[in-house]
């Protein structure tokens, strides 16, 4: 296994802050494996892997590799998860699409970080599965609906930050496949018209949600728009979700700094070279450190109190970690989120695809 370097970056977090984060979410993590938000909280899968992508950056990989464990101990029969599960059970039993393409990028993270693979060769069979219920849900344009209720019944519209995270998801499961020689042409295919419909359809292909910060940096996060066009997205609406000095506000009409989606939000700044703005944002992040190593998961202005009250939940110490990893860029799964083509196949050019299709 490669050696594993917990990352630091000069000024703002060093090495043994960024331990400390992880070794907090460690401290939360359930017997079972489950990382909950909070002690007695309930997990999702989506941002349980991104906790285990933080357990493994912080070379607690046993940790990571339970958390994994716990979740494909759980996957239904067709492929999903639920929502939200609680220790002993089922709490929200929504099937959403992206929660359940989200286990393909943390197998591949894990496979960049450790290069373990007998660890990819035990996950291929849930991600294979995972993939195939979220390409179920594909429509013909490319756009991916957004869940299934617990009886199977389709959600009617899609979501563009779901579809976005999705697109990179679906990447990550391609890039397993080729590791282990697996030929999924359908994947590839499915993955080019995804991002090309985010890309180039967005107006009509998903369901306006404007208010949201991550509607507005996801399409760049995701590396489905890319180079200048991602830098002028991001331009775009800069004002409308930052507040200088504090983070990015996650609804554009209300005073909430959001810790994770500040971090998340510095990556999509990363991923088109902005590295000033994403290192004055991870900068800000910060502020809202407590002295465990945890951050306040949202901070309410202009009187400083806390949304949700008193939460300092895993998967934002998460997102610092991935943030801190990406910032400091020696790790050797620090590209993952901010270089999409340096660790990740490439994908296929749809530009010619049938003309019907984007009707």
């Amino acid at each position: 296994m490669p050696e594993i370097v917990v990352p630091s970056v000069d000024g703002i977090i060093t090495a043994a802050e960024v331990q400390a984060t992880v070794d907090a979410i460690a401290e939360w993590q359930l017997p079972s494996g489950m990382v909950p938000w909070v002690p007695g909280g309930h997990a999702d899968p989506w941002n349980h892997v991104e906790a285990a992508m933080a357990l493994a950056i912080g070379g607690r990989v046993a940790e990571a590799e339970r958390a994994y464990d716990w979740l494909s101990g759980l996957q239904r029969p067709d492929g999903a998860w639920h929502q939200y599960y609680v220790e002993n059970g089922i709490e929200q039993d929504k099937l959403d699409a992206n929660v359940v393409a989200y286990v393909a990028a943390g197998v591949w993270h894990h496979w960049l970080l450790t290069e373990d693979r007998g660890f990819v060769d035990t996950m291929w069979p849930v991600v294979e599965k995972a993939v195939d219920f979220v390409l179920d849900l594909q429509e013909p344009r490319g756009e991916i609906l957004w869940a299934r209720h617990a009886d199977g019944t389709p959600w009617p519209f899609a979501l563009l930050t779901g579809s976005s995270s999705i697109c990179h998801s679906l990447r990550c499961a391609i890039a397993l496949a080729e590791l282990l020689g697996h030929e999924r042409p359908d994947w590839e295919l499915s993955a080019a018209r995804l991002t090309d419909t985010i890309a180039h359809h967005e107006a009509d292909a998903f369901a306006p949600k404007h208010r949201w910060a991550m509607d507005w940096y996801y399409p760049v996060l995701s590396g489905a728009v890319v180079g200048d066009a991602g830098r002028a997205r991001l331009a775009d609406r800069f004002d409308t979700f930052i507040d200088d000095g504090r983070g990015v506000r996650c609804v554009k009409d209300r005073p909430w700094i959001t810790v994770a989606e500040t971090c998340e939000c510095m990556l999509a700044h990363l991923a088109v070279g902005e590295t000033e703005t994403a290192t004055k944002l991870f900068t800000w992040a910060q502020q809202y450190r407590t002295d465990s190593g945890r951050y306040w998961t949202g901070t309410v202005y202009p009187d400083l109190s806390r949304f949700p009250a008193d939460e300092q939940s895993t998967y934002t110490a998460a997102a610092v970690v991935l943030g801190a990893d990406a910032l400091d860029g020696r790790g050797p799964a620090a590209k993952l989120f901010t270089d999409h083509d340096a660790v990740l196949p490439r994908l296929i050019d749809v530009t010619d695809d049938d003309p019907a299709l984007r009707d």
